[in-house]
């Protein structure tokens, strides 16, 4: 089972580092392109291969995309549901524990693991044995929820973010019961090419929702922080509707995305934040 699964990192890793020269190369096709019909100088990097890129890009069409590693992320996307395992760091408060049970409504077909002394290598490997698809870890300082690992199973990629103003579904009045239903996702300002990666990887750990599904999701995006909404709607009338918050409600702030799963260090940064950084 392990030389099986390094074999798959490696050919994970192998078609990650061409899908980066495939990506590479269209962006140069494109800028060349560009310059050629709106009749503007090329650009200085591309004069030492304009002419090689010229005539590849004649004989295809630089518009087309490259292919995708996500076809292989997530190929059964859609076609199967997730699987997600879900715990929390090491010795656990009585917040985190009851955030994480709160969590657990939240994805459908989420199982709740306690953690106990297992190591971040067992972890996974539990997870993978089990045919797990995503693994969510749950961290926390002095007893305030602070930190969420996404992680995709078998081999990434895995997403961290930090965790702020959280505020725990049982401290929410008037709340409803969560319906058991899979619910709608709705992303607010993802446009950005790290956008729409993260939209990627917390898009599929949710299962495709029925038509007529009241319960939603929301992920915004504001200043590169994300808010997470939760609530179930009901029409009051024919143009009304009625919308209530299930809980929790935190906000989201990535700062590093990793193609590998969170026990291996040696696994590259994708990407990372850095300071005064723009996304």
């Amino acid at each position: 089972m392990l030389r099986r699964d390094v074999r798959l990192r490696r050919e994970y890793l192998y078609r990650k580092s061409l899908e980066a020269k495939e990506q590479a190369l269209l962006d140069r096709k494109r800028k060349l392109k560009a310059a050629l019909d709106e009749d503007k100088p090329i650009p200085t990097e591309l004069r030492r291969e304009a002419h090689e890129l010229k005539e590849s890009t004649q004989l295809d069409d630089p518009d087309e995309h490259t292919s995708n590693l996500l076809d292989d992320e997530y190929a059964n996307a859609g076609v199967t549901d997730p699987r997600i395992l879900i715990t929390t760091s090491h010795d656990p408060s009585s917040k985190l524990t009851q955030f994480l049970k709160e969590l657990r409504l939240v994805f459908p077909n989420c199982h709740r693991m306690n953690r106990g002394g297992t190591s971040m290598k067992e972890l996974a490997d539990v997870a993978r044995g089990e045919g797990f698809t995503d693994l969510l870890i749950v961290h926390e300082t002095r007893g305030v929820p602070d930190g969420l690992i996404v992680s995709h199973l078998p081999n990434g990629p895995t997403a961290f973010f930090t965790l702020s103003n959280t505020v725990l579904r049982h401290d929410i009045e008037g709340r409803p019961n969560i319906p058991e239903v899979h619910p709608h996702l709705i992303f607010e300002n993802f446009s950005s090419k790290l956008g729409k990666r993260v939209t990627s990887i917390l898009k599929y750990i949710f299962p495709v929702p029925r038509v007529d599904s009241t319960r939603t999701i929301t992920f915004v995006n504001h200043d590169d922080y994300i808010s997470f909404r939760h609530h179930v709607f009901k029409k009051t009338s024919h143009k009304a509707v009625e919308l209530l918050e299930l809980g929790p409600r935190f906000e989201m702030k990535l700062y590093q995305i990793k193609l590998g799963t969170p026990e291996q260090a040696e696994a590259e940064n994708e990407w990372t934040l850095r300071p005064f950084m723009n996304t």
